[in-house]
């Protein structure tokens, strides 16, 4: 077995969580949760075997292994883990990802999310499960593949950075830098996920967001602006009539929806 697939739109059910500690007195186990997914990410060298494939384990890797399927770990003397036991809802598109990844510069904030759901779990199975919810989003962005609902993993870098940077100046070659490729590979890639360029997207956040404040919010008109990184009054103005398809004004008092055409 080379890859899994899963569904991610509910959250699932963790029935158990924590560090798991073995080969301290053997090198080989072998088993199988009957109604339960397993979800590992590692802090040892080993090997795991699924059926006739063998996945080379090492520290930062992640695995995420279905219900009833038999599992052979081999281990180079004591192995910790971090693991989640779970049941997954079956809704939503389905995701494949590899059974075995490295989670490379996303191994600290997976091991963090896991280590507060193994903390939660005694005391708020439910929060357990949405740390472990959010594990397996990540887990379905580490690896870029040719299926509809995946992201590349620059597009969704420059897409978190400008959300973070919203309210201040954005341009082309700065998103291009947090995403460490050069603007012109940024806007390639950018324009063959979204169908729009980097900028259009960050004046369609903006607004987006600006809509939000504007309808949900009793925040003045120059603050929402300011918030949404179009200090300039008249050009906030202007930008909501083509955005939004009203001024701020109307669009707070009417709830004039987002044009997306």
């Amino acid at each position: 077995m080379e890859s899994v697939s899963l569904r991610l739109d509910e959250p699932p059910e963790v029935v158990n969580a924590g560090v798991g500690v073995h080969g301290v007195s053997t090198a080989y186990e072998v088993f199988r949760l009957p109604d339960l997914w397993q979800l590992h990410l590692y802090g040892y060298v080993g090997e795991l075997s699924v059926g006739d494939a063998v996945h080379a384990i090492r520290p930062g890797h992640v695995s995420l292994v279905p219900p009833d399927t038999e599992v052979g770990f081999h281990y180079r003397g004591r192995s910790e883990h971090l693991y989640a036991h779970l049941r997954l809802p079956g809704a939503g598109a389905p995701h494949t990802v590899p059974l075995m990844q490295d989670a490379a510069t996303e191994g600290a904030l997976l091991a963090g999310l896991l280590k507060h759901a193994v903390a939660a779990m005694p005391v708020s199975p439910t929060r357990a499960s949405a740390e472990v919810w959010a594990v397996l989003w990540h887990i379905t962005q580490l690896t870029v593949t040719e299926q509809p609902g995946r992201q590349h993993p620059v597009v969704a870098a420059a897409q978190a950075y400008i959300e973070e940077h919203l309210a201040e100046p954005l341009s082309v070659p700065c998103i291009a830098r947090a995403a460490r490729v050069s603007h012109t590979h940024l806007t390639r890639l950018f324009r063959a996920e979204t169908g729009l360029t980097v900028v259009a997207y960050v004046r369609r956040r903006r607004l987006e967001r600006a809509r939000h404040l504007l309808q949900a919010s009793t925040l003045p008109i120059p603050a929402v602006a300011a918030a949404v990184g179009i200090a300039d009054l008249q050009a906030f103005n202007k930008a909501c009539r083509r955005e939004l398809g009203a001024g701020p004004r109307a669009v707070r008092a009417a709830g004039v929806p987002v044009a997306h055409g």
